[in-house]
């Protein structure tokens, strides 16, 4: 009971639910303004992250290209069953290497809850096939960016990126 209490009280601290006294729990809504308010924290944290991995000179892109690209032709040629499943895990792998560019113990710990956040949210809304071609171009846009050493290119693509993820999320930018 004692660790059941602990993790609430910690889910709470990340907002991913609010606890209504002598009533229970509520998890996070995952409405339009919500899943605004995190997608742009992720792009300000994510383009700090590349601005200071490309100032760093670093830049271990080349696995994460390969992966993109193969689900990519996956997903133009014959998407298998777990496509979505596999798009998101390699989604993810981009979004945390950007953060890995935070190196502020309090800039990673803001992401990896609004990464928990997010997760909230991606549950609402479901990583669908036919957004796995569009984005991992996008990601692909920005990788491509980031292996040029193009800080502002890496940066316009984040932003595009965040764009068209809140509109096929049907909460773009109002």
């Amino acid at each position: 009971i004692a660790s059941t209490r602990e993790a609430v009280k910690r889910a709470e601290e990340q907002s991913l639910l609010t606890i209504l006294p002598k009533r229970g729990v509520m998890i996070m809504d995952a409405g339009p303004e919500i899943t605004r308010a995190c997608m742009d924290m992720r792009a300000v944290l994510e383009k700090e992250g590349v601005r200071r991995l490309l100032s760093a000179g670093r830049q271990e892109l080349a696995q994460l290209r390969d992966n993109h690209e193969r689900l990519l032709e996956e997903a133009r040629s014959q998407p298998a069953s777990d496509l979505s499943v596999r798009a998101l895990a390699t989604d993810l792998s981009l979004h945390d290497f950007m953060a890995t560019g935070l190196d502020n113990p309090f800039l990673r710990q803001a992401y990896r809850s609004n990464r928990n956040r997010i997760t909230v949210i991606q549950n609402a809304r479901s990583f669908l096939p036919d957004r796995v071609v569009p984005a991992m171009q996008e990601h692909l846009d920005i990788i491509t960016a980031l292996q040029n050493g193009d800080i502002a290119e890496a940066v316009e693509q984040i932003e595009r990126h965040l764009g068209q993820t809140l509109r096929w999320w049907g909460v773009g930018t109002s």
